[in-house]
């Protein structure tokens, strides 16, 4: 599985990590991705998804239902 949020679509990204000599060399960062499980009242289940850490306090904040309506997911 790719480090892809499921939600987001928030990925890698690319840069250059410069020491104090100015060296430039090629980084990679990773999302901050977690395992989570939401319960879905609509569906009256729970989906386990794989998810960034923005993600997450979003739907903490808003609802997972009204998140997906929103987002135009189908889950």
């Amino acid at each position: 599985m790719s480090r892809k949020c499921q939600i987001t679509g928030k990925g890698s990204q690319f840069g250059n990590r410069v020491s104090k000599s100015n060296a430039k060399t090629r980084h990679r960062f990773k999302p901050n991705l977690q395992s989570k499980r939401f319960w879905s009242e609509d569906k009256n289940k729970f989906f386990c998804l794989k998810v960034s850490t923005a993600a997450i306090r979003t739907i903490d904040k808003v609802g997972f239902d009204q998140y997906v309506r929103k987002s135009g997911l189908k889950v």
